[in-house]
């Protein structure tokens, strides 16, 4: 698949306005357009909706840091394997913590690395969640409180969990292949 952002064949559309100045935004901020980004060009109402939910999710008021955030995509993503999303997010984690291994550990095991109670807390939340949705009870809502996470919080760890659950299946099933400039990131 050299080359190619998905498995797919989709027919690109016609960038609308608001899409190039966003695309163009990506490669101010960032220095690419996210393969995810692109994936979803073939349909500006979809692209909207996933870039809406997204940047609210991951850069919106949140009583969770960027960091934190970043991190529920990597312990969401290894569980699921998404490769686009482990290789995405797990450059975001090196680059936001300033520290290479914590990334590459949050890869392979979030429980591996030297982490906050809180984050284990919040971590072993969404993992469940992943894993065991229907097994969620009000002891593991608790157990977030107790690490210190408000009603808003827990909101916002089952919201960014639930998104990349989402968008590790897609990525999945059309075989989204991740920037090849991700791999080098924050190392």
């Amino acid at each position: 698949m050299t080359g190619k952002i998905t498995a797919l064949e989709l027919t690109a559309v016609e960038l609308s306005e608001p899409t190039k100045a966003y695309f163009a935004k990506c490669e101010e901020k960032l220095g690419l357009v996210p393969n995810v980004l692109r994936a979803y060009a073939f349909d500006d109402k979809k692209l909207r909706a996933f870039t809406d939910m997204y940047n609210d999710l991951m850069l919106g008021d949140s009583g969770l840091s960027k960091l934190e955030r970043e991190m529920i995509a990597v312990a969401v993503s290894s569980i699921n394997h998404c490769y686009y999303c482990l290789t995405a997010h797990g450059a975001a984690v090196r680059q936001l913590s300033g520290d290479p291994a914590l990334g590459e550990m949050m890869v392979m095991n979030f429980r591996a690395a030297d982490l906050s109670p809180r984050q284990t807390a919040m971590l072993e939340f969404a993992v469940k969640l992943t894993e065991e949705p229907a097994k969620i009870v009000e002891a593991d809502r608790a157990a977030l409180r107790q690490a210190g996470f408000t009603d808003r919080d827990i909101w916002d760890i089952a919201s960014t969990a639930a998104f990349f659950n989402m968008s590790n299946r897609v990525a999945a099933a059309v075989d989204m292949r991740p920037n090849d400039e991700y791999h080098a990131m924050a190392r």
